[in-house]
């Protein structure tokens, strides 16, 4: 007998996202990221994307009945610690999600809300962000918006130039339920281009995780990354404030080791399994 003998059973965290062909984000990057932190992914798949760095080309979103069979299957075989939700494409999957939340079946739930790609492309229909806000936000535990998903959210583009206006808008997310908002501050690139701050809201802690803006082109699939390892934090028992700091220096140290990666034509994916360190 060859290997190493694992005598701990790794947790598990289902993640409810869309495809993406391409590899860097999506359920892919979801799995990447949890495993890269010995977490077991399961997931639910609510689209199938055709899109590479450069271009999303189609997106057939999944019957509600297929994403609910597949959230009970792993239900009522796993037990995951964490669930972590994705792009979910439509309101009435937005719903769904938020159902299965309402009675009790999510123990923590992490929700990144992915409502358009790095390219521009739109990933939600257009009542989705209204839908979460009202529906889904009350019963997330975490929530990890970038700038842009927060204006959509609120419905309100306000200007993001500051860490006090990252600290505003998360308040405003706030007063809608999550127990915790995570404004993420990666897209303040013009007004803060040395500095990548994130900033960490509840109803008793305003915290910012600061950092060095890393340059590098390969960049898709940061949110979902940085959302998944947090849900890995999580899981791993860590709290709250100790998953974001593990995650972002992961999710860093990625851009940083896959920089120079030319896979596609387009904004490439995060070495976030480490091959270049």
């Amino acid at each position: 007998m060859t290997g190493k003998v694992v005598d701990m059973q790794p947790p598990v965290v289902l993640s409810i996202a869309g495809s993406d062909s391409g590899g860097g984000a999506g359920i892919q990057a979801d799995i990447r990221a949890l495993n890269a932190r010995h977490v077991f992914a399961a997931t639910a798949i609510t689209a199938v994307t055709a899109q590479n760095t450069t271009f999303v080309s189609a997106i057939e979103l999944m019957p509600d009945h297929i994403v609910a069979a597949q959230i009970d299957a792993v239900l009522s075989d796993f037990a995951p610690r964490v669930v972590k939700t994705g792009m979910l494409g439509q309101a009435s999957t937005v719903r769904l999600v938020a159902n299965y939340a309402a009675t009790g079946a999510f123990p923590y739930l992490v929700m990144d809300p992915v409502l358009v790609t790095t390219t521009g492309f739109s990933l939600m229909d257009s009542n989705g962000a209204g839908i979460i806000r009202d529906v889904l936000l009350p019963h997330c535990t975490l929530i990890t918006p970038n700038v842009q998903e927060a204006q959509a959210l609120l419905g309100e583009n306000l200007p993001i130039e500051t860490v006090e206006d990252l600290i505003e808008i998360g308040q405003a997310l706030l007063a809608y339920g999550p127990q915790a908002v995570l404004v993420k501050g990666g897209h303040t690139h013009e007004s803060m281009p040395e500095r990548s701050p994130d900033v960490l809201l509840t109803k008793t802690t305003t915290r910012v995780f600061d950092g060095p803006r890393i340059k590098s082109n390969n960049d898709h699939g940061t949110g979902c990354s940085l959302a998944s390892a947090i849900a890995a934090g999580i899981a791993l028992g860590e709290t709250l404030e100790q998953a974001i700091e593990t995650a972002k220096t992961l999710v860093a140290t990625a851009m940083e080791s896959g920089a120079d990666w030319t896979l596609g034509h387009g904004r490439g994916p995060l070495d976030i399994l480490g091959w270049n360190r």
